[in-house]
């Protein structure tokens, strides 16, 4: 057998040169992911934070199963003010209504990783470095800042972090975040606990106290990450894995299981996108029964992965015509990252705050935003997802991973609110079925139904590159759709590790500033 080659993907190179150098120090794939969960958060700050949540799964060669992460935080305990309004806010105090648990997952990772042995001075150095030296502002840095600038009511704390010479910082322009740097130091320091109980968590509370926020320093206090029993799907050669409630892994699986039992009838490119769409379709149907915090979802997610429902539903689909498209859809902004290490541990990693720079309130004297995950609520009572103390908000976000009879694996997901199911369908279907390289499965063009991050429209989206080839036979199986850039960051940014017995292939997405390396 050959020797295990290393490797690492994310949407932006500093995060892969940072998991990078800590494989190549003979770390294990999950501290390289807790140092890249951190710089990214430094260096693509719009996408995630360590103000917001994280999933994690944990794959070690030849186990039948990943370990899963749930580091999901839960509603505040007093939620007296939102008895008498009318919609959930979206930034401002009000809407830091969710703990923030990504932290507690870095530490419940690296606390089950038996192999995890270096310190926190190393993991975290890059980050410090990266918010202390400073990272050239993205393109998609500055078009999320320039956004939550023409919106009213901005944060003051917002303005300090993200204006230049009292300008929105601009692509090119050199960010530097030294609170967030020190926040960094001070976890080194005191462990990341310090986070919830010691000096970071007294500026937490305290900014969250002055901006009137529902959560109290026992609601923060209180935030903890769990291991959770992972959903499975068993296809022809392989079985898929990703994260139970309340994440939409389950939309994700379900969309694979019918196209397994369709992939049959596809002959075109056409065949391929209809079928994804219409799968969506069938898998969202589902919404009102599986998507919210566990303890209120009275459907199983595992019962609903059973192949007499996936039958049910991939035979509903008709091959030739388009079904409506009646829902209203969630945005959402992401990192998705995969690593794997000497030793062939594989992870499969996700990061988020739901919308660009989450409230828009920066932690004073900490250097980052606190996540706006509670929008993601209802308030009607009828709902599953109705809002309630202490609950977990229903997540897009969902990790996947894959492991074939044979022994070989993937690694892969995407950002896009609920465009990641359906991008991890096309990317999943391309590579596993359709027989494109790994590169192409990611870079060939895509499309989206649905709303995505940094987008109101509510309908099918496609790339221009591939609406020329395929735009004709959409139409004429009633699909409505618009046409789009091609290599559009609304599609997301996607990315995958393959593992072929010890060597591996990586990609990520030419829609983000990312980087793939294996060696």
């Amino acid at each position: 057998m050959s020797s295990q080659q290393i490797g690492f993907t994310a949407p932006h190179w500093a995060a892969t040169e940072a998991g990078l150098s800590i494989l190549r120090q003979g770390g294990t794939a999950t501290e390289a992911m807790v140092a890249a969960a951190a710089v990214i958060s430094v260096v693509y700050p719009h996408m995630n934070s360590i103000g917001g949540d994280g999933f994690w799964l944990v794959h070690e060669k030849g186990q039948p199963t990943p370990l899963a992460i749930d580091a999901c935080g839960r509603s505040a305990s007093d939620l007296s003010y939102y008895d008498d309004i009318d919609s959930l806010p979206g930034r401002g105090g009000k809407a830091c209504l969710t703990q923030a648990a990504t932290v507690a997952g870095w530490q419940l990772a690296l606390d089950l990783d038996a192999r995890a042995s270096l310190p926190l001075s190393v993991l975290l150095e890059p980050a410090i470095q990266y918010a202390e030296d400073g990272i050239e502002v993205s393109e998609s840095m500055a078009r999320a800042i320039a956004k939550v600038m023409t919106e009213d009511n901005v944060p003051e704390s917002f303005l300090r972090l993200y204006s230049l010479n009292d300008k929105p910082l601009q692509q090119g322009d050199l960010f530097r975040n030294p609170d967030l740097a020190e926040t960094f130091r001070t976890l080194v320091n005191n462990g990341l606990f310090d986070f919830y109980r010691g000096e970071v968590a007294q500026k937490i509370t305290a900014t969250l106290e002055a901006v009137d926020s529902p959560l109290s320093p026992e609601d923060h206090r209180s935030t903890r990450a769990e291991q959770v029993r992972p959903l499975k799907l068993k296809l022809d050669n392989l079985s898929c894995f990703n994260l139970p409630a309340p994440t939409q892994g389950v939309h994700s699986m379900q969309i694979l299981g019918q196209l397994d039992q369709l992939k049959h009838l596809p002959d075109s490119e056409a065949d391929w996108a209809h079928l994804v769409i219409e799968a969506t379709k069938q898998s969202f149907n589902d919404k009102p029964d599986l998507w919210a915090d566990p303890d209120y979802v009275a459907v199983s997610y595992f019962d609903a992965l059973d192949s007499s429902v996936l039958k049910a539903k991939a035979l509903a689909i008709d091959p030739e015509r388009a079904e409506p498209w009646p829902f209203d859809n969630e945005p959402g902004d992401t990192i998705w990252m995969g690593a794997c290490d000497r030793h062939g541990q594989l992870v499969s990693f996700i990061q988020s705050i739901y919308w660009e720079f989450g409230t828009a309130n920066v932690i004073e004297d900490a250097g980052f935003v606190w996540n706006t995950r509670g929008v993601s609520f209802s308030l009607d009572p009828d709902d599953i997802n109705v809002l309630a103390p202490n609950k977990k908000p229903r997540h897009t976000l969902n990790p996947a991973l894959a492991v074939f009879n044979n022994g070989k694996r993937l690694s892969y997901g995407t950002m896009g609110g609920e465009g990641q199911p359906q991008t991890q369908a096309i990317l999943f279907s391309r590579f596993v079925w359709q027989g494109y390289t790994l590169e192409q499965a990611i870079a060939e063009g895509r499309w989206l139904l649905g709303r995505t991050w940094g987008d109101d429209s509510n309908d099918l989206k496609v790339e221009a590159n591939i609406a020329a080839r395929i735009g004709d036979e959409l139409t004429a199986r009633g699909h409505q759709w618009q046409s789009v850039d091609a290599v559009n960051e609304s599609m997301g940014h996607a990315g995958a590790i393959y593992d072929d017995h010890g060597q591996l292939t990586a990609a990520t997405d030419p829609r983000s500033d990312g980087k793939a390396v294996t060696e």
